[in-house]
């Protein structure tokens, strides 16, 4: 059967009355429970308020659906069945209207103030939601009026809509209707883009994001958070969840995200964890936090001055999924005597067959392992360079400090300044 179907908003069938096919009502639109679609998601039933209560009809029987009337077939089908909320079960209005979700191309929180239905397939599917102040003024009733006094002051009401592929919702259930390019693209939010969400939805509604992002994208989102958030949001996970997620982070990282948790806890995820990891974030955690042993990456592109240019380019490219920083190679000796630097231009400027040896510049600027932020930043700024190693009491290479982790030391106290 064919259903005439009108492209509409919620807000202008909720309440239309609901006839049969001798034109009597049996009552008025209430909501509409959704099931996940093909494209978008779809109503399966359509419930009535009625003078008995409310009832259910499933979607195959509605023969017109405007926001004038909502007819069905038949003058009483035995499929009209009293309705009882079940578990799970997803009501657009109940679920949606008026809900936070994530609008995953624009990178931000926003509120659901009406949603546009369509054809599709002979389906009542969800388009698009509607979160702008237009959407309120036709809930409200009063969007023809809007228009009006827009006119006259020679304003526009903008319609400001985001297409559902867009659409990721943060309540549990109703996150069961988003779309997989919804579930990808979360992963694709800038980290501080997540972390701004996180910290815009109420705490029971993290858990449906950290299901939509990957492990190494949950690592970088927490990173990103005030230390206060970012425990709400580690109490959110399991201490399996947890490791794994700290696993994927860079060392000096993970490192900061332990410092902040209570001893007896942070021992207990660094001995969930995989020991060579483990034992680099251990030791960075063996550090003040604002000394460049505790600032400090322990993992950097490790060359020898024996090997050529073109062999460097090798190990760069093998290692560069786990060094987080490459702006310099490190010439080191077989015990980590750091002999010299060279440059990643250099690297690309020079024949294959030339030696690093050749190449390297051995006045090397570096900074002792207690080496305060202060001085890490005069060093780093003085000499115009993007990261500077860090050597141990014995004169070895123990990781690099780079510029940004220096900055970011200092980032709470401009902000503060700024805010006087």
């Amino acid at each position: 059967m064919t259903v005439e179907i009108n492209e509409v908003y919620l807000s202008a069938v909720l309440g239309r009355p609901v006839i049969n096919s001798k034109g009597e009502e049996l009552g008025v639109l209430r909501d509409l429970i959704m099931i996940p679609g093909d494209v978008f998601p779809e109503v399966s039933h359509i419930v009535i308020k009625a003078r008995r209560g409310f009832q259910s009809l499933p979607w195959h029987e509605v023969a017109l659906f405007t926001h004038v009337v909502i007819s069905i077939v038949g003058a009483k089908p035995a499929a009209l069945t009293s309705f009882e909320p079940r578990d799970g079960e997803i009501l657009v209005k109940r679920d949606l209207l008026d809900k936070q979700i994530v609008d995953v191309d624009g990178a931000k929180v926003v509120r659901v103030n009406d949603i546009k239905l369509g054809n599709l397939n002979q389906k009542l599917c969800i388009f698009s939601v509607d979160i702008g102040f237009r959407g309120l003024l036709r809930r409200l009733g009063y969007e023809k009026f809007g228009e009006r006094f827009a006119l006259a002051i020679r304003r526009d009401i903008p319609h400001t809509e985001i297409s559902w592929e867009y659409v990721q919702p943060l309540e549990a259930n109703s996150s069961k209707l988003a779309l997989n390019i919804a579930r990808n693209q979360m992963n694709e939010i800038h980290p501080a883009d997540l972390a701004d969400i996180l910290e815009n939805i109420p705490i029971q509604n993290i858990r449906t994001v950290l299901d939509t992002i990957d492990p190494e994208t949950t690592g970088e989102t927490l990173y990103e958070l005030e230390s206060e958030m970012r425990n709400v949001v580690i109490s959110q996970m399991n201490d399996e969840e947890v490791s794994d997620i700290l696993e994927e982070m860079e060392p000096d990282e993970a490192a900061d995200v332990l410092s902040d948790l209570p001893e007896e806890k942070a021992q207990e995820l660094l001995d969930m964890m995989d020991q060579e990891d483990a034992e680099d974030i251990q030791e960075l955690l063996e550090h003040e936090e604002d000394s460049a042993g505790g600032l400090m990456n322990p993992d950097y592109l490790r060359l020898t001055s024996d090997i050529s240019v073109g062999r460097a380019m090798e190990i760069l490219k093998a290692c560069a999924d786990d060094v987080e920083t490459i702006f310099y190679g490190y010439v080191v000796t077989t015990d980590d005597h750091l002999e010299g630097v060279v440059s990643l231009k250099g690297l690309i400027m020079n024949p294959p067959e030339t030696l690093i040896n050749d190449i390297m510049e051995e006045n090397i600027k570096s900074v002792p392992i207690d080496a305060e932020p202060e001085d890490m930043l005069e060093m780093l700024t003085k000499y115009d360079l993007i990261a500077i190693p860090v050597l141990d009491a014995d004169e070895k290479m123990a990781g690099i400090v780079t510029v940004d982790d220096v900055l970011a030391h200092y980032l709470p106290q401009i902000i503060k300044i700024k805010r006087r």
